[in-house]
């Protein structure tokens, strides 16, 4: 049996933008999705920790710092939002030995403060006990 398991989260990030007449998508600092191992055009949850809404879209990638909700998705997210943008991904019992996400957290203005690399291993620590800045 395969498993749905979060794969990636980028946590907190700020939106910058909103443009409703975009064909849809959220657009994402480029060097944050690669942090987070999102692919271009990969689904994506997006929570907006501001006003509980939730929804689901696709990662394009976008310039430095940027964080912008594209499309119809854009009256349900207002810019200065925080919110936490996730993809999930169905993996074995092999597969999730040893698995942990990709976590990036950021700061206010969308700059990596802390990256949790799949691989963070510490005696006894949780993905989310152990920071590695870059």
């Amino acid at each position: 049996m395969r498993r749905t398991m979060m794969k990636s989260k980028i946590h907190r990030a700020t939106v910058t933008a909103a443009s409703i007449d975009y064909q849809g998508s959220i657009t994402v600092d480029s060097s944050l999705l690669k942090a987070a191992d999102i692919q271009q055009y990969e689904q994506v949850h997006v929570f907006d920790i501001t006003n509980g809404a939730r929804l689901v879209t696709y990662a394009i990638p976008g310039d430095e710092g940027e964080v912008c909700i594209n499309g119809a998705a854009a009256r349900k997210v207002d810019v200065g939002d925080l919110v936490i943008i996730l993809s999930f991904g169905a993996y074995s019992p092999a597969e999730l030995a040893g698995f942990q996400p990709h976590v990036v957290k950021v700061d206010s203005r969308n700059r990596r403060a802390a990256h949790i690399p799949p691989d963070s291993s510490a005696p006894g620590a949780s993905a989310e006990q152990v920071l590695v800045d870059e």
